[in-house]
């Protein structure tokens, strides 16, 4: 048992045990029903017409990225306010549609997709009302960068094929009207008062300016006309080249547009403030996120209470650990000694720490069978991060396509290989890779599943379960072993004080009035992270306000019901067998999972 991760405070006993958002529960009757054929028919109709619709007005976030290649020639313009209401009208009519089903005539599987879809609708058109649309640019994700990454033909849209390459110059070709449509977007937002803070625009400056060139050849976008595979016939190399040269022509003026309007408008206009409560509405904006990224009905004053608990709770640990270490100064301060400490940087080259992941990697593979029934057949990969998002990136996972055409990649971001620990690899390794977001994601590529579960990885309101996993699957290192070692298992504490910090100063930027300052001064001195590592970190809670909050109360959660599992069936509790039920349907809201648990709970009895 893991002892560490289960001592929790009171106030995170408070944000166990707080009300989630209502589930229907599947009764006895349920458990044996057969789904009338008409019902069945229309559920799957509409469980179609749910993933169609999302996949066409978002396709990157909710096709692409999520291993769906069908919609790779689509760049959607989900930003546009006419094609925003449309999406939002549909989504009202599928409810109804839904509503006129039987859900309590309907066979479990039946049943639990049914529950899916409202909770879906429901999520998304909680958040109608606020306009997002008027900031579709920030330094920390945007279309035109995300774009710029695909061209290396290593992401989530490969570029192996002649298909693959004019799917990727379609999507090229529909940026200059994406770009311009920001564009009219943020003129509203700056008239609204709905713009982002000075900050983040001096931020996202050098990156659109490294995005423009002075010709066609130059442009990062033309790049995969200069690499294509060899194997392709001369005639589709001719063809595809003029293709690259004429769309990064293109978009040329249309990026110097964006460079233009972003340093002589928008700049001028930013805010000086740094939470989402300074926009109008943006206090009960910014509670619609919180309930919508944990699934939980918490404030953000109960969730930065036990924050704070939570800190202090782990920073408790460094008294017995630091001496462990070599360390004998105030326990406090264990962080900011480890950080400063070259004997735990021993890197000299990037190779020298992919090496190393992949190594980690080959220890977990071989703990894996003990504590999971349920196994992904795709593999992961282990990557370096691009240089163009590398200053402003932070480590991550992109899942394998479902039609097997690229694997699931764990994303290394490496700045400065000598500035390198080794202290968070591996429990940093067990969130992103194995057995956090890939066992997660792969695996669901795998499962018989409607679409709009089965490509649901990245969608924002399931980070409180993605997340929540893949920080829950950070605690297994204990009973993988790998924590025996004093640095790896500094790293894991680290790790889980650095999500206790993000409730802290998340909460504290976007509702309790704390400037950027103080929300970086918070989190260097407590993580002991140098103020430029610090301003990365928080300024993309700035940007992408309450994600942040999902990893804690999803772990926390998660660990809660493994908890109640172990207490209601003693000798009969089985490790895989209560992993298979968390992630065997795919990505669950918390309260759906909650249900799914007791279920099981009450069959194993």
């Amino acid at each position: 048992m893991l002892r560490s991760a289960l001592r929790i405070s009171a106030l995170a006993a408070t944000l166990l045990s707080a009300q989630v958002i209502a589930a229907p529960a599947l009764t006895p009757s349920s458990a044996t029903a057969v789904t009338p054929a008409p019902a069945k028919k229309q559920l799957a109709q509409i469980a179609a017409a749910f993933h169609h619709a999302r996949a066409t007005y978002d396709p990157l976030l909710f096709a692409t990225a999520n291993g769906d290649s069908r919609y790779n020639d689509q760049l959607g313009l989900t930003i546009s306010p006419a094609r925003r209401n449309a999406q939002f009208a549909l989504y009202r009519k599928m409810q109804k549609q839904l509503a006129a089903l039987p859900r309590q005539r309907m066979a479990p599987n039946d049943a639990l997709t049914y529950d899916l879809l409202v909770y879906e609708l429901g999520s998304v058109l909680k958040l109608a009302s606020f306009p997002d649309h008027l900031l579709p640019l920030n330094h920390f994700d945007h279309v035109p960068g995300t774009l710029a990454n695909y061209a290396s033909g290593t992401g989530s849209q490969p570029l192996a094929t002649v298909k693959q390459q004019r799917d990727y110059i379609s999507r090229l070709n529909q940026l200059p009207a994406w770009i311009d449509q920001a564009i009219a977007n943020m003129r509203e937002g700056v008239r609204q008062g709905i713009v982002q803070p000075k900050p983040i625009i001096e931020a996202m400056l050098p990156q659109f300016k490294q995005l423009q060139s002075k010709s066609a050849e130059e442009s990062i976008y033309y790049s995969p006309a200069k690499n294509l595979p060899v194997s392709f016939s001369e005639a589709d190399r001719k063809s595809l080249t003029g293709a690259y040269r004429a769309a990064a022509t293109k978009l040329m003026p249309a990026l110097d547009r964006l460079a233009v309007y972003l340093e002589k408008e928008y700049l001028p206009a930013g805010r000086t403030s740094s939470g989402w409560a300074a926009l109008p509405n943006g206090a009960a904006w910014y509670q619609a996120q919180v309930d919508d990224r944990t699934t939980l009905s918490l404030t953000p004053d109960q969730i930065h209470e036990t924050g704070l608990r939570e800190v202090a709770r782990i920073q408790q640990q460094w008294v017995a650990l630091g001496p462990k270490l070599g360390y004998d100064g105030p326990a406090k301060a264990l962080p900011q000694w480890v950080t400063a400490q070259a004997k735990f940087k021993s890197f000299k080259t990037e190779k020298e720490v992919l090496d190393a992941y992949l190594a980690i990697d080959a220890k977990v593979k071989t703990k894996l069978p003990d504590m999971f029934t349920l196994l992904p057949k795709a593999q992961i990969e282990l990557q370096l991060e691009p240089e163009l998002t590398r200053a402003t990136a932070s480590d991550h996972y992109t899942p394998p396509a479902a039609d097997g055409s690229h694997p699931g990649v764990f994303w290394a971001v490496v700045n400065d290989p000598k500035d390198y620990s080794r202290t968070g690899m591996v429990t940093l390794f067990l969130h992103e890779g194995q057995p956090g977001h890939h066992l997660h994601a792969a695996l669901l590529k795998e499962l018989d599943l409607p679409d709009f579960r089965k490509f649901n990885t990245e969608n924002p309101n399931s980070a409180a379960y993605t997340e929540g996993w893949a920080l829950y699957s950070e605690t297994l290192g204990t009973e993988m072993g790998l924590y025996k070692d004093p640095e790896a298992y500094f790293g894991h504490l680290n790790a889980e004080l650095m999500r206790a910090v993000r409730l802290v100063v998340d909460t504290g930027i976007h509702a309790k009035g704390w400037t950027r300052e103080q929300a970086i001064s918070y989190m260097a001195d407590a993580l002991g992270w140098s103020e430029a590592r610090a301003k990365n970190q928080i300024e993309r809670y700035m940007v992408w306000p309450a994600q942040a909050l999902a990893y804690k109360t999803g772990s926390l959660k998660i660990l809660e019901l493994r908890e109640r599992a172990r207490k209601a069936l003693g000798d009969k509790f089985s490790l895989p067998k209560f992993h298979a039920v968390v992630i065997g349907d795919g990505t669950l809201p918390l309260s759906i999972l909650e249900a799914r648990v007791d279920q099981w709970i009450a069959s194993a009895r």
